[in-house]
C-alpha cells in the first residue's frame, strides 16, 4: 500500500488533501452559516417548522402524507443511482484491460495501480453519499410515523409537540439528503484526477463555487428570504 502511494507525485498528495479540505470545509459552512447572511439549508429549517405547525390543523392531512413520500422516493433514487454507479466503478476496476484502455483514451498515465486509486477516491465520495441517502430514506420514514402519531384534535396537549418532533426529524433527514448531494458533487470533481493533480483541484474549486452559490447568492435563496 505504501508503495502505491509512494507512486503519487506531491502535487497529487496535495490535490487529495485540497478536495478533502473543501468537501469538509464546504459542509461545515453550510450548516453553519454566519447568523448574518443564513444558507438556503438553514433558512429551509424554518420552513420545514412551519410545515409541520400548518401540518397539525390541515384537514384532510393528504398533502403532507404526499409530500412526505415524494421525499422518500427522490432520496430512494439518489440512493439507487448511487449504487449502480459504485457498481460501474467497481466493474471497471477489476478488468485491468478495459481499463488500460480508458487511460490510453484519456491520454493519461496507462499505470493502472494509479488510475484504480484515482478511480477509489471517486468511488469513496459515492459510497458516503449512498449512505446519507440511506439514513435520510430511513428518517424521512421516521418523520411519516410521528406525523401518522399527531392527533387529529388540534386541542389535544400532544399534538404540537410530535409536530415539532417530527419537525426535527424532517430536518435531520434534509440534512443527511443534502450531505449525500455534496459528495455526488465531490464524486464528480473527483474524477478530475484522472487528467491530473491540477485539474482535481480546479474540479473541486468548481463544485465548490457551485455549491455555495446556491446556498449563499442564489435566486431561490433571495425568494425564501422573502416572508
Amino acid at each position: 500500500m505504501m508503495t502505491h502511494i509512494g507512486a503519487f507525485s506531491t502535487p497529487d498528495l496535495l490535490a487529495v488533501l485540497v478536495v478533502l479540505l473543501l468537501w469538509a470545509g464546504s459542509g461545515w459552512i453550510i450548516e453553519h452559516p454566519p447568523a448574518s447572511r443564513p444558507s438556503v439549508s438553514l433558512i429551509m429549517q424554518d420552513y420545514r417548522h412551519d410545515w409541520m405547525r400548518q401540518f397539525v390543523t390541515r384537514q384532510p392531512r393528504i398533502f403532507d402524507a404526499t409530500l412526505i413520500d415524494s421525499l422518500r422516493q427522490g432520496t430512494a433514487f439518489f440512493a439507487s443511482a448511487c449504487m449502480i454507479a459504485i457498481g460501474g466503478g467497481v466493474a471497471v476496476i477489476g478488468n485491468s484491460d478495459q481499463l488500460r484502455g480508458i487511460a490510453q483514451d484519456l491520454t493519461i498515465d496507462p499505470n493502472t495501480v494509479q488510475v484504480e486509486v484515482k478511480m477509489i477516491l471517486a468511488l469513496a465520495f459515492l459510497a458516503n453519499a449512498l449512505l446519507k441517502f440511506v439514513w435520510a430514506h430511513r428518517l424521512f420514514a421516521y418523520c411519516a410515523v410521528l406525523m401518522a402519531a399527531v392527533p387529529n384534535d388540534i386541542n389535544d396537549p400532544q399534538a404540537y409537540p410530535r409536530a415539532a418532533q417530527a419537525a426535527d426529524i424532517n430536518i435531520t433527514a434534509a440534512r443527511n439528503f443534502n450531505k449525500g448531494l455534496r459528495a455526488i458533487y465531490f464524486a464528480l470533481a473527483a474524477l478530475g484526477w484522472l487528467f491530473g493533480p491540477w485539474a482535481l483541484i480546479l474540479a473541486s474549486l468548481a463544485a465548490t463555487t457551485v455549491l455555495m452559490r446556491r446556498e449563499f447568492v442564489s435566486q431561490s435563496r433571495d425568494v425564501m428570504l422573502r416572508r
